[in-house]
């Protein structure tokens, strides 16, 4: 999942790159303030992707003595400051833009500009977000779309996708008010266009905020993988009952599973653990995400040690 991923973020940072470029230009051009607004938030959305770039570097190292389970969980609090970017640089500064625009209305010049320009920019963020779609798609199986936002543990993926949605979303928005501004005579609408994108860009933050500051304060496995797990101890013959499972997600592709297990007493001691390596393996193999395994004897509802 994490070349997956990698490629996701890739594929949109290139797109909001160009498209923020031409965005600018076009604003140069027309003073549309809905341009502005669309312009900032795709140079937000390429530093967004540079940040999750630098995250995911930087949550590929391996354990240390300081670290000893390695370093993925950095790859959230990255995307914790990406949620913080589109809510202050993005969502913020499109209110503040559409409140200005409003309290000063103003005509768009050459609108032809800014039509040719936003559509460039549908196209353009349609591929980036077609890229990411397919992504969702390999790993989402059964599950809806939002059901796998709130399940999903890979920041790198969802962020991505919410940033594209709402780009797509934000750019037909703009493109309604410049059309108003134009050819209605609403040069209000213009305003409206930013003040509505800014709002946008503010609940998709406060969403993906969320997201991670769950995942940072040490989120388990998903039910899915937690059964999975359930499967392969159930189906051992050398246990007869479960003290406990407890999970960890040490980054997007890293799950670790602490697993008390009530072994057949008729088992000596080197059988119990012959059991244990056999299960630890199992338990590795029933999800390429379970990098690590601990099992330990015990019987259900007896107090666990400190």
């Amino acid at each position: 999942m994490a070349d997956g991923s990698r490629k996701v973020v890739f594929a949109a940072a290139t797109a909001n790159l160009a498209i923020a470029v031409s965005k600018f230009v076009a604003y140069a051009f027309t003073g549309s303030s809905a341009m502005l607004t669309e312009a900032i938030h795709s140079v937000v959305d390429t530093g967004n992707q540079g940040l999750l770039l630098f995250g995911q570097r930087r949550a590929a190292r391996g354990p240390s003595t300081s670290h000893q389970f390695g370093y993925g969980m950095e790859a959230f609090f990255w995307s914790f400051i990406v949620a913080l970017m589109i809510f202050a640089l993005g969502g913020a500064a499109a209110i503040w833009e559409g409140i200005h625009q409003l309290q000063h209305p103003a005509p768009i010049r050459l609108p032809w500009v800014s039509f040719t320009v936003l559509s460039l920019a549908i196209v353009f963020e349609s591929l980036s977000f077609r890229v990411a779609w397919k992504e969702y798609k390999t790993h989402a199986g059964d599950f809806g779309f939002f059901t796998f936002l709130r399940g999903s543990k890979d920041p790198n993926l969802f962020a991505v996708l919410l940033e594209d949605a709402a780009a797509l979303t934000g750019l037909v928005i703009a493109m309604a008010g410049t059309a108003a501004s134009v050819f209605l005579g609403w040069q209000y609408a213009d305003g409206a266009a930013s003040l509505c994108i800014g709002l946008l860009l503010i609940a998709v933050a406060i969403f993906l905020a969320n997201e991670t500051r769950s995942l940072i304060a040490g989120e388990a496995a998903s039910p899915i993988v937690q059964q999975k797990v359930r499967q392969v101890i159930a189906a051992d013959a050398t246990v007869v009952g479960v003290a406990s499972i407890q999970s960890l997600h040490l980054g997007p592709d890293e799950i670790l599973f602490a697993v008390t297990l009530d072994f057949n007493d008729d088992l000596s001691g080197p059988e119990i653990e012959a059991a244990a390596d056999r299960l630890s393996a199992a338990i590795r193999g029933a999800d390429p995400r379970i990098t690590s395994v601990f099992l330990r004897p015990g019987k259900p509802g007896a107090a666990q040690p400190a």
